[in-house]
């Protein structure tokens, strides 16, 4: 098996993230291991790097490819939503810096059994971590026509959603939807022509939105902000990649809630709230990737990098 994911904004990350040599470092979504692998290299023997992923493969073909850096690195397969108990569960008081490459991994959209690219034919999956319950199958099949318009507008921004929805409801009552590409035809069916002549490929937003529903990505990124710069050390840096509006401003709108000291209404006379700023906000605007990286990783067009320090 293969494991194959360039990484994004590398160079960027690492000069972002003020590696201490002899600090403690998260990789929230290790993926392919490659902004891990530089994150290691810059350890020294007292430094850590706890590697998360939710994915069996990605944890199975990272002890072979961080193997190199033995007990430097620690490797949790679990979901980034659990990093606190998890670094404390591994007796780490504070962590120094917290990198997240959020989104689908290259390997998960190329391995076409795991049925998240509308590309090739598989099995209704989309699932980040097999051991849960469930799958795009599920939602495709079982959720409402309502609950299928509201995901497919909301995650996937789709103009069409209600079409799509009432195209699904539609076409599983003779039987059920069992693969990517009985998805597609409906989605292809839903969306006029017209429509489907411009623009991205017409299942691209719609399968957008049943994986983040699948994997409740965009529920779990502002807690886990709060909770890593809880754990995080005075100038610390927690650096996040985002790849498409839902969760940058997601990412945007806590780094500022974070940076802000006090957020009683203006026509309160003195402070109720006590809130005190946790952040600084290092990059006001996103960094994005260099005209180069596209050309190498077309995949990297829509990547955002926005990094804060702890206070």
């Amino acid at each position: 098996m293969e494991f194959n994911h360039v990484s994004v904004l590398l160079n960027e990350c690492i000069e972002n993230l003020n590696i201490k040599p002899d600090g403690v470092y998260v990789d929230c979504t290790m993926g392919g291991a490659g902004h891990s692998k530089e994150i290691a290299k810059k350890l020294s023997e007292d430094g850590r790097l706890i590697c998360f992923d939710q994915d069996i493969n990605a944890i199975n073909v990272a002890k072979e490819r961080l193997a190199e850096f033995g007990e430097k690195v620690i490797l949790v397969h679990s979901n980034f939503e659990n990093i606190k108990d998890e670094i404390k569960s591994l007796g780490i008081d504070k962590i120094d810096g917290v990198l997240a490459d959020l989104g689908v991994s290259s390997h998960q959209l190329d391995e076409a059994s795991r049925g998240f690219s509308y590309m090739n034919d598989a099995p209704l999956d989309m699932r980040m971590d097999n051991r849960c319950e469930n799958s795009a199958w599920d939602i495709v099949n079982n959720y409402s026509e309502e609950s299928l318009h509201k995901i497919i507008k909301e995650y996937g921004e789709e103009n069409w959603s209600k079409r799509i929805a009432k195209f699904i409801v539609e076409e599983r009552k003779d039987k059920t939807i069992e693969t990517t590409y009985d998805l597609v035809e409906i989605i292809k069916k839903a969306i006029p022509k017209k429509a489907r002549m411009n623009g991205p490929h017409p299942a691209k937003r719609t399968f957008q939105a049943i994986r983040i529903e699948v994997n409740n990505e965009l529920g779990v990124i502002k807690n886990m902000i709060d909770d890593a710069v809880s754990i995080m050390n005075p100038t610390g840096r927690i650096c996040i990649i985002t790849f498409h509006s839902l969760e940058d401003r997601i990412v945007k709108n806590e780094y500022k809630y974070l940076a802000q000291d006090c957020i009683c209404p203006p026509e309160m006379p003195f402070c109720q709230c006590d809130k005190k700023s946790e952040v600084k906000i290092i990059t006001r605007k996103p960094i994005l990737p260099s005209e180069e990286e596209v050309n190498v990783n077309p995949r990297s067009r829509s990547a955002k990098l926005r990094v804060a320090e702890k206070k």
